[in-house]
């Protein structure tokens, strides 16, 4: 079974991931993950930070010759702003301090935020990077931009040449395909700097090539779907996910929600995909699409009210350096997030100790599913 673990402090020696039950056999293009990791720290509107760390996976075990060897896999990602930071009593609101404090019946907020920072998803990116790399190799790609910041909604073509999209979206400061777009939101980033506040927005994952099957409509926690929502809401400031046509399904006819089956030279084929690529909890062979709402970051240069938990009296909430917006960066966390999931579903579909082994398993399911005449009855 596939899974990663995360350690490590924002301020501490750096952030961590251990991916274990990856197989072996998979060439590890580290340019590739460096470049994700840099992406990640891009966008614009983004703080202070961002100008000091100069994020790069060190692969400290797991890979030899650039190919994984089928044991645990440990990544470094160094920080190089380290420092013990001073103790802070004044929580946040939207932050997890308060809440942490609650939890752990301690006063010093540090001990909460420190770990709940988003420098956290660095290692997520890691670990979303190799699981690409892995995806390659049958056809599987991943793309994620900007869809929405501060009520400005980008126009998104329903379909594209993903190789065209990502020059366009990497050559945005903001990771959206929509130039006239993208200046509206660059408007509205400097509005909320000027204000000293934040802002949020939604971003896009789309995957191609994912095969019909992964997932599983038997059991609550095995559905795709469920899977993919849970590690979206897992990054920090996601608040919503949605899947398709998502929440606008619920406003809409069913004719004009559910996608209809066709025969197309043969083919069993699609006439939409308003599902988003998921039926029942499980992939149904079309381009997964997924959005996720990211609320605006909580620590504010023009502090919200709080407590001080030292001496309990009402005090403004802490300002620490922070974005102005960060939904940029969070789109290619959510992208790493998303092929997890594709990653673990797909190894348990296809499963092997090996690349070799996996390519083996998916042939035949391919042939399989290309000939209906060997399906039971």
């Amino acid at each position: 079974m596939l899974r990663f673990f995360t350690a490590g402090e924002s301020h501490g020696r750096g952030i961590f991931v251990i991916v274990d039950g990856f197989p072996a056999g998979v060439r590890v293009d580290l340019d590739y993950i460096n470049h994700l990791l840099r992406l990640r720290q891009g966008g614009y509107g983004r703080g202070g930070r961002q100008k000091i760390e100069q994020d790069e996976a060190d692969i400290l075990s797991g890979i030899r010759n650039g190919v994984t060897m089928g044991s645990p896999i440990l990544i470094a990602v160094w920080n190089r702003d380290v420092r013990d930071m001073k103790a802070s009593y004044v929580p946040r609101p939207g932050h997890s301090d308060l809440a942490g404090a609650f939890k752990y019946g301690i006063k010093d907020t540090r001990f909460i935020s420190e770990r709940a920072s988003a420098r956290e998803t660095a290692g997520r990116v890691a670990a979303g990077a190799l699981c690409e790399l892995l995806l390659k190799n049958f056809g599987i790609e991943f793309i994620s931009f900007v869809v929405e910041i501060g009520g400005v909604r980008a126009n998104v073509p329903e379909k594209f040449d993903y190789d065209e999209m990502r020059r366009k979206i990497e050559q945005s400061e903001l990771y959206t395909p929509d130039e006239e777009a993208e200046k509206k939101m660059k408007e509205m980033i400097d509005l909320a700097r000027r204000k000293k506040d934040t802002l949020g927005g939604i971003f896009e994952v789309r995957v191609k090539g994912v095969p019909p099957g992964l997932g599983s409509h038997s059991q609550w926690d095995r559905k795709l779907d469920g899977k993919i929502a849970q590690a979206l809401m897992s990054i920090q400031a996601i608040k919503g996910v949605e899947i398709g046509l998502g929440f606008e399904s619920a406003r809409r006819f069913g004719s004009q929600v559910h996608d209809e089956i066709l025969i197309e030279n043969g083919k069993i084929k699609r006439a939409s995909n308003r599902a988003g690529g998921i039926e029942g909890g499980m992939s149904n062979g079309c381009e997964i699409v997924v959005r996720a709402a990211m609320k605006p970051i909580s620590t504010l240069y023009s502090p919200l009210r709080s407590v001080n938990l030292k001496d309990m009296r009402e005090e403004p909430a802490l300002v620490d350096r922070s974005d102005i917006c960060a939904v940029p960066a969070a789109s290619v966390v959510g992208r790493s997030a998303v092929a997890v999931e594709i990653a673990k579903a797909f190894l348990e579909k296809f499963g092997g100790d090996s690349l070799n082994e996996i390519k083996s398993n998916y042939e035949s399911f391919l042939r399989q599913i290309e000939d209906p005449s060997l399906w039971l009855e």
